[in-house]
């Protein structure tokens, strides 16, 4: 229903111009993105913020029209602005000391997007570079779990956060800064700040990669990291079976849209081993992301099991690449590694 509405807004947007660059407001318009769930509309048009006023007829001309889609709820349209970049691109709002700034994204939840981010930072420690994993996913933070650190970070005499560290990795969750059971209730400006305090308010030292956990989805927080923290691309989880791939789809857009690279796509929860038979069952269909990979010209970095130890792993705190290094798992995540470096260093 949502590929149905999204193609009718097209139809619509696709009428009018861009102020700033005269070319229409279509799929191919990297200052469009438009985000649509359950009915609701998302808007979020780049300006230049020296002809705001020439939006605005456009923005209401564009909002009642929209809102006449029978199968739309509600439209909101956010103008947001870019500044001019410096060459040492001082206008970003998140800066480190990093090397390569690597976000883990997905298009829905469930596919397994934090034990990948998890498992593919302690594959990078073990082989020697300095590692940070920055949890952004504030409504629902999974990596003190998974890391299996429950102590809380300290402040340093800058009144910086010093992250807590577990396997020579550095991480940074809002779920040290909050009970276990208390959900975040908060809107937009506060996750933003949330982001930008996990971000630049923590001793991360010299990294030589930031591994960030993205929430799942397109939405405010996913852009504002993919526009605000020079990230050197992003890695892209689906499980193979459609309803999964399409959500893909749209994360694939997003960054190429941000002007993101995508390093690679990653086909999670590919198959199944039994224990009994020891052959492969293909739960969820097989192949999808590979596929799709091809169709959207990125790179394919590889397929991961659904694994049963990789779960009980992950739930006790401990990471298949450092509890069992020479496990098939962990030899595939180092494979999967191997090749998303050599895609950063291409």
């Amino acid at each position: 229903m949502s590929d149905k509405i999204l193609k009718l807004i097209y139809e619509i947007t696709k009428k009018y111009k861009d102020p700033s660059s005269e070319s229409p407001l279509d799929e191919s318009n990297k200052n469009l993105s438009i985000v649509v769930k359950n009915g609701n509309v998302s808007i979020i048009l780049l300006i230049k913020p020296s002809i705001k006023s020439q939006y605005q007829e456009t923005v209401k001309v564009l909002k009642n029209a929209i809102l006449k889609i029978e199968e739309v709820v509600s439209v909101n349209v956010v103008l947001t602005a870019e500044t001019e970049k410096t060459e040492n691109n001082k206008s970003a709002r998140f800066i480190i000391n990093c090397k390569n700034i690597i976000a883990i994204a997905s298009g829905k939840g469930g596919v397994g997007k934090s034990t990948f981010a998890v498992n593919l930072a302690t594959t990078l420690s073990r082989d020697g570079n300095n590692v940070g994993l920055l949890d952004a996913d504030i409504y629902g933070p999974s990596i003190p779990r998974m890391m299996g650190i429950l102590k809380r970070p300290e402040v340093n005499e800058n009144k910086k956060l010093i992250p807590p560290e577990k396997y020579n990795i550095k991480c940074m969750s809002i779920g040290f800064l909050i009970d276990l059971d208390t959900p975040a209730i908060w809107r937009g400006p506060m996750v933003m700040k949330a982001l930008e305090q996990m971000y630049n308010g923590v001793e991360w030292g010299k990294l030589d990669y930031l591994i960030i956990d993205l929430p799942p989805g397109t939405g405010d927080a996913q852009l504002t990291l993919a526009q605000s923290s020079k990230l050197t691309g992003s890695v892209i989880i689906s499980t193979p079976q459609d309803v999964a791939l399409i959500d893909a789809r749209k994360g694939i857009n997003m960054f190429k849209k941000v002007n993101v690279p995508i390093l690679g796509l990653v086909e999670n929860m590919s198959y199944f081993v039994c224990d009994h038979c020891n052959q492969k069952h293909y739960i969820f269909d097989n192949g999808g992301a590979k596929k799709e990979a091809e169709k959207s010209n990125i790179p394919y970095l590889g397929d991961l099991p659904l694994d049963k130890k990789l779960r009980i792993q992950s739930d006790e705190g401990t990471p298949s690449c450092i509890v069992n290094p020479d496990s098939s798992m962990s030899k595939l995540y180092k494979k999967i590694a191997d090749k998303l470096i050599n895609n950063i260093s291409n």
